[in-house]
């Protein structure tokens, strides 16, 4: 019983420092913060909902992929019906063309270092 104090002691500078990333972030302003995406001028919709787009579109590439390689579809269909090409280079590299403004800026916002360009062709390498 005598360590009691010792203990409580222990676990509160424990729950500050746990907690400091979020209370820093809080005091700072910047909790509620996202990077502002440019949005494609040429293009009125993507293949998919803009919701879904944000949170998915790893998903939506990664079975694009699998579907490509490992079975040879090259077809998908949209939001709408309509069919288009699996192909990160010819559908989603078609509107959003400057990665830096797009992909880049949410990718270094999260701290992710998406695999795509160790394969694909980086847009700013192609002009």
């Amino acid at each position: 019983m005598r360590d009691r104090f010792k203990i409580m002691l222990g676990l509160v500078i424990f729950l500050i420092l746990i907690t400091f990333p979020i209370w820093y972030n809080v005091a700072s302003g910047n909790a509620g913060y996202a990077p502002e995406l440019e949005k494609p001028l040429n293009a009125s919709e993507c293949v998919r909902e803009t919701a879904y787009m944000t949170s998915n579109h790893m998903d939506l590439l990664n079975t694009w992929r699998d579907k490509v390689v490992r079975e040879g579809e090259r077809m998908d269909t949209d939001q709408h019906g309509k069919e288009i090409e699996m192909s990160l280079t010819q559908n989603c590299l078609g509107c959003h063309t400057n990665k830096d403004q797009f992909c880049d800026k949410c990718h270094n916002y999260l701290g992710i270092d998406p695999y795509c360009w160790d394969c694909h062709v980086d847009p700013k390498e192609v002009k």
